[in-house]
């Protein structure tokens, strides 16, 4: 196959983790060995640091966290690799859990002193469901944390994983020296820098006496007797199971002092995915077939505030896409030219002529896309797994400036489609009600709608425990249900009928007293 070498060389993956861990960071220094920037900058914010290259929304750099999934791209040892840093905050997990539909596969970060996290154990349920392998890194080893093995034995029994350390740390805190890579028989020894690479010796034979000279007896024999304690507890690594997602390897480091991130690097272009099959509604679809597919699977609002331009992050998931050429556009079964379709460093972009499965492509949008939109060079194909789930918090929006009423209803509109929150309209007072994950995304959604749309917009509490899509094959049912809740019968971003539930003990009613009605509580888009 002509584009198999291609392919072969790609490696699209997703950085996760609970908030604070290190993630962007991460992000930030993987970019940095692959020349794609020159200085790494930092995530809290402050004047003068330089801000994280994926954190570049206004509202990212003052709160000093990721709101949105940036795609980054560049080119390491012969590899094309794409990044997609993910929102680590509960409140964006939906963005999250539908980047996890693009990548083949994924690295966890976890921190050493707070261990395994909520939000660490709900991704990996996603991972664990659609089988992506996974190779875990634990940051900030510079500072003081849980016992290595104490740690792993969390991991394993948290994240239903098994593990194997490819890395190994001599102490940690204020006495780290370093750590031995297992997978490459190498002495890596710690200098904190935060711009640049730490040396590393090659150490085949760990028995060497060198070995006292570079660390000391004491940190020495204890290594010896970890390493032939990892040796006799933790099963010897396999490709094959790492690719199953049966075992995750495990790396140690610090992210912020660019230690460790090297070895991952290494090891994962070696090891990792190259692109997978994606399993469509018709048919598997292999990546080294000829003819293009893909699939929209983010939305993303002014990327460039000077434009208001919105633009549709495409998974290409066979063949080869090409620019100025037509494309069907599967949904509304028409032909669709892209002349400008472009490859991403977070912000700033590129005009890009061709990409292969496994790239990540931005189209600009006008309003023809939607998440879960397929397109392809003519095949009639959908690509499944993209549901929108029933929110949990829920409050009426209102204008807070009657000049600005039409850039308030597009900047709704256009933040709806990104798949932020999702947007519902009461049919009985026609009000409409924004429905989210959690508080932050009401302060993400009002900071952006006046500062990228010039529309001020104020919240009004409203009491609702659930939305639930409904649907029967009787009339008759459906309609009697619809006039006995009338007040709390709503229509949703695509004309769909969802029921507000105002209480667990009312659906629960509700789902005894019509039970020739289905009520789901996610929407595959």
């Amino acid at each position: 196959m002509a584009y198999s070498e291609e392919i072969r060389k790609r490696r699209t993956f997703a950085i996760v983790s609970h908030p604070d861990a290190g993630k962007t960071t991460l992000t930030e220094k993987l970019l940095l060995f692959g020349g794609a920037i020159h200085v790494a900058g930092a995530v809290k914010s402050n004047k003068i640091r330089k801000t994280a290259t994926s954190d570049w929304m206004d509202i990212e750099k003052q709160r000093g966290i990721s709101v949105a999934t940036s795609v980054m791209a560049f080119d390491y040892a012969g590899h094309k690799i794409n990044i997609l840093d993910t929102p680590g905050h509960q409140d964006f997990a939906e963005d999250t859990f539908r980047t996890l539909t693009a990548v083949d596969s994924v690295i966890i970060v976890i921190d050493i002193a707070k261990g395994v996290e909520t939000q660490t154990r709900k991704l990996m349920e996603v991972c664990r469901m659609r089988k992506t392998p996974v190779i875990v890194f634990v940051n900030k080893m510079d500072r003081d944390g849980k016992d290595p093995f104490d740690l792993l034995d969390e991991i394993e029994e948290e994240l239903q994983i098994k593990v194997r350390p490819l890395s190994w740390p001599i102490d940690m805190g204020q006495a780290f020296r370093g750590v031995y890579n297992i997978y490459e028989k190498k002495l890596d020894l710690y200098t904190p820098s935060k711009q640049y690479v730490t040396e590393s010796l090659e150490f085949k034979d760990i028995q060497n006496p060198e070995l006292e000279k570079h660390i000391g007896p004491g940190l020495a024999g204890s290594l010896r007797a970890d390493l032939e304690l990892i040796e006799g507890v933790y099963p010897s690594f396999d490709v094959e199971t790492y690719l199953r997602g049966d075992i995750a390897p495990v790396f140690f480091g610090s992210a912020l002092n660019n230690f460790g991130v090297k070895e991952l690097l290494d090891c994962f272009i070696r090891i990792a995915p190259s692109p997978r099959p994606v399993q469509a509604l018709e048919r598997r679809v292999e990546p080294e077939e000829e003819n293009f597919s893909g699939f929209v699977f983010k939305i993303h609002a002014n990327m460039d505030p000077n434009h208001r331009s919105c633009i549709a992050f495409v998974k290409v998931c066979s063949g080869h896409f090409e620019r100025n050429v037509n494309y069907r556009h599967v949904r509304f079964d028409k032909l669709m030219r892209f002349s400008s379709p472009t490859a991403f460093m977070a912000q700033k972009k590129e005009t890009v002529e061709e990409a292969f499965a496994g790239d990540i492509i931005g189209l600009p949008d006008t309003g023809n896309f939607k998440i879960g939109d397929t397109l392809t060079a003519g095949e009639e194909l959908h690509f499944k797994g993209l549901p929108s789930f029933s929110p949990e918090m829920f409050k009426y929006i209102e204008n807070a400036d009657p000049m600005k009423a039409k850039q308030l209803n597009k900047g709704i509109g256009q933040l709806m489609d990104e798949g932020v929150a999702q947007l519902f309209t009461n049919q009985f007072n026609g009000r409409k009600i924004i429905g989210t994950v959690g508080q932050l995304q009401f302060e993400v959604i009002q900071y952006r709608l006046l500062h990228e749309y010039g529309a001020q917009c104020k919240w009004e509490p409203i009491s609702l425990y659930k939305a639930c899509w409904i649907a029967s094959d009787k009339k008759e049912t459906l309609e009697n249900f619809r006039k006995r809740k009338m007040q709390y019968m709503a229509l949703d971003k695509e004309g769909r009928e969802v029921y507000l539930a105002d209480s667990a003990y009312v659906l629960a009613m509700a789902q005894h007293d019509f039970p020739d009605i289905s009520f789901h509580f996610s929407s595959e888009f």
